[in-house]
């Protein structure tokens, strides 16, 4: 396919980016009382969902690698909720929050966690690999790095078919320094292509720190070389979040091309179900858990401004529970694949 026949401009590198500002207080960032509780209520969702996954998988129902999202919810709910129904979202392994966060059935994720034939992909993909193309959802990618060309592919798709939409291409700290990131980078940068990079950075390769395995530990400047523009948001908090994601998004589907949002984040549990994680401190994730939980963070906010109070919370708990519970439900009785479906879906070369 012939590249979109747009003459790249010479751009300048961006300055470097200030620190992420003072976290801003209920109502703020044009955000209103009711989306403040939908963020809310996302995230809670996301954190539910996760904790059922990870009890599911100690019982053996759930095989192969889990991925929990467990302390990162405020990064995938302020960024989605940025974007419109038509625009493209790419990720990781770590991706039943994404899934969730573009509206995707509880129990179609859940069911295809335990293999089971009422999930997404039939039961054959599982944790890592699940795709939703009526919510423009691309996977899942349990190989490191590689959903980040195939998001720039999107965002050339857009460019290419002169829509406006925008590929929101989310990766990790792990996979900043891959090689197959930087040539994407620098062919979304010479094309003007329409996509979002969304660095999770929850400090940990599987057990490496960032700071081990990054020369530099800035990964929001790691497409200056190619004149992106990027900044470091504090993860954390879903306002923060929201609002560096709308900077992005509008630069983007500007024409204006790429934009780097490295999110500072944290996540609770392991890489993966079987890291028993020994190689930070139980202080470490006790000071998150305590002091920097997003979900809490927004509660206290929600409470301290007189949004809503405990027993509306605690009502939201109760309904959130039992959209977890009937998935897991459904997700059980759910029957296997056939094995007939062996062979579809089936991609073969002449």
């Amino acid at each position: 396919m012939a590249k979109p026949a747009v003459k790249p401009k010479v751009e300048s590198l961006p300055a470097k980016s200030k620190s992420p500002p003072k976290p801003s207080g209920p109502g703020d960032n044009s955000v209103s009382a009711e989306e403040l509780k939908s963020f809310y209520r996302n995230m809670l969702l996301i954190r539910r969902f996760e904790e059922r996954a990870g009890q599911l998988y100690g019982m053996g129902l759930i095989g192969g690698f889990c991925h929990l999202y467990i302390g990162q919810e405020a990064v995938v709910v302020g960024t989605q909720s940025t974007i419109g129904d038509e625009d493209a979202v790419i990720t990781s392994y770590r991706d039943h929050g994404h899934m969730l966060a573009c509206g995707m059935d509880p129990k179609g994720v859940m069911a295809e966690l335990t293999g089971r034939s009422g999930g997404y992909s039939k039961g054959k993909g599982g944790s890592m690999h699940m795709f939703s193309r009526d919510k423009h959802f691309y996977g899942g990618h349990g190989i490191v790095g590689a959903q980040v060309p195939i998001g720039t592919g999107l965002a050339f798709a857009h460019k290419y078919h002169g829509s406006k939409n925008v590929s929101l291409t989310y990766f990790g700290d792990g996979s900043a320094n891959q090689g197959q990131v930087y040539e994407a980078m620098n062919m979304a940068a010479l094309w003007k292509l329409p996509v979002i990079y969304v660095i999770e950075n929850n400090r940990y390769g599987m057990g490496t720190s960032v700071e081990r395995a990054s020369a530099t530990t800035e990964l929001y400047r790691h497409g200056e070389a190619f004149g992106i523009p990027g900044e470091r948001v504090d993860g954390m908090d879903v306002l923060a979040v929201r609002t560096a994601g709308e900077k992005a998004v509008d630069h983007a589907r500007s024409g204006a091309g790429p934009y780097i949002l490295e999110m500072q984040t944290y996540r609770y549990r392991g890489h993966s179900m079987s890291d028993p994680a020994k190689y930070r401190t139980k202080e470490e994730v006790d000071k998150y858990r305590n002091e920097r939980d997003p979900i809490d963070h927004l509660r206290k906010r929600l409470l301290d401004a007189g949004l809503t109070d405990e027993t509306a919370l605690k009502a939201v708990d109760a309904e959130i529970r039992k959209i977890v519970n009937d998935a897991a439900e459904f997700a059980q009785h759910s029957p296997e694949p056939d094995p007939s479906e062996l062979w579809t879906d089936i991609l073969i070369g002449a």
